[in-house]
């Protein structure tokens, strides 16, 4: 027990150990959305939420969500939460300490004998990672009313999503959108290593990095790797080294400011790929995240630039760059994040400001209300990965946290409304 705390780093423990245990036959750890092992997942969180007090439903776009009401209920909802689908042997933590943390401050209010007078949401957001019909966060864009129409006709393994939202209990015509929710918070592992190697307890997450795809062709011309002379080529895959390079060069200059900047050539296609051809065609898609939109243009302006610039100097043929998607940044509530500061102060854990460059559902709550998250330690800064590992104690303090700041915004809320 974390002192000061109701909350109980022996219960954070077992939850997380029970949940993980859900997973595929010889795949640690694998829950995906929309599984027999999801829905397993599902009834072990709904039985966990009652256990607590709270009143479980799943809304419209699939999401769990237990709730305890408040003793002045029309004030509104707090809401704390996250998911509990993977992705394959994708790991123990990611999601699934957001929603245990959650689950454990209710359970510390309880302990306490406290009810807030706003009511109190645990949510398990519905495949907030990227799920069998290829898209993400769909409880969440569901929730803020972003979700795409034409999602819903997406097929995998003979169903669509239409049909896989309303068998996990959700109703896929119907609107999930909320407006009694006045505070959303999410707990997440960092799924980086910046924490741990700075050795301080709490990341206070200022923004969701917008996420940037863009693609590039490479047309050169197949011809016999032993005879044709070096001088006549036209090889497609070394112009895209070129460009590869160039991205690495320009993502590490705008890496050096201030704000969070990536970028990553994710994908990479040649053909005929053949060991005895020049290779006569490259497709490539870079995943690039940026803070501020700001870097985002000048990464987009500069690619453009210097695409062209190496096309002219090898004299093979090359696209201009397509941008496949493109998402802004998601700035957390300024005052939800002296919140947590302060939070983070009570509890008495070492904290600093830090942009996640991963997507998360709190992204996409940020449209309905005000939106924050913080991050925990894993080691190494691993995720997605089987040996992804989140001490339970930093979790404990992270639950910690959030338990300071649910009572904040409890008396908070109120003042500003």
């Amino acid at each position: 027990m974390i002192a000061n705390t109701p909350i109980r780093s022996e219960r954070i423990a077992a939850d997380i150990e029970a949940l993980a245990a859900i997973t595929e036959p010889g795949r640690p750890w694998t829950r995906r959305a929309f599984t027999p092992r999801f829905l397993e997942g599902r009834a072990w969180l709904e039985q966990a939420m009652q256990a607590v007090g709270a009143v479980t439903q799943i809304d419209a776009a699939g999401n769990l969500i237990g709730t305890i009401p408040g003793s002045r209920p029309e004030l509104g909802t707090i809401m704390l939460g996250s998911h509990s689908d993977t992705v394959p042997d994708g790991g123990r933590f990611d999601g699934i300490a957001g929603v245990i943390a959650a689950l454990e401050v209710a359970r510390a209010l309880r302990d306490q004998g406290r009810v807030l007078e706003h009511t109190l949401e645990v949510v398990d957001f519905l495949a907030e990672e990227v799920s069998i019909f290829g898209v993400s966060c769909i409880g969440s864009r569901g929730m803020s009313d972003t979700r795409p129409l034409d999602w819903l006709t997406r097929e995998s393994d003979g169903t669509t999503l239409e049909k896989a939202i309303a068998a996990v209990g959700g109703n896929p015509h119907r609107s999930a959108w909320r407006d009694d929710i006045k505070a959303f918070l999410e707990l997440h592992i960092e799924q980086g290593p910046v924490l741990q190697n700075e050795e301080t307890d709490i990341g206070v997450v200022t923004a969701i990095a917008g996420i940037t795809r863009i693609e590039i062709i490479v047309e050169g011309r197949a011809d016999h790797a032993g005879t044709t002379p070096m001088g006549s080529r036209k090889d497609a895959l070394s112009t895209a080294a070129w460009i590869a390079l160039g991205v690495e060069e320009l993502a590490r200059a705008l890496a050096g400011g201030a704000a969070h900047f990536a970028a990553t050539v994710g994908e990479f296609e040649m053909s005929p790929n053949a060991a005895n051809v020049v290779p006569a065609r490259v497709r490539m898609l870079i995943d690039a995240r940026a803070e501020l939109r700001q870097d985002m243009e000048r990464f987009i302006d500069e690619l453009d630039q210097g695409v062209v610039a190496i096309a002219d100097k090898t004299g093979v043929t090359v696209s201009v760059p397509r941008l496949v998607s493109d998402n802004s940044p998601t700035p957390c509530d300024p005052g939800l994040l002296d919140i947590l500061d302060a939070a983070c102060e009570t509890a008495g854990a070492s904290h600093r400001r830090m942009a996640s460059g991963a997507g998360h559902d709190t992204a996409w709550m940020a449209r309905i209300t005000r939106a924050a998250m913080i991050f925990v330690p894993c080691r190494d800064g691993r995720s997605h990965a089987p040996d992804e590992h989140a001490a339970t104690e930093d979790i404990a303090l992270g639950a910690a946290v959030l338990l300071q700041a649910v009572l904040a915004l409890d008396a908070k809320l109120q003042e500003d409304s």
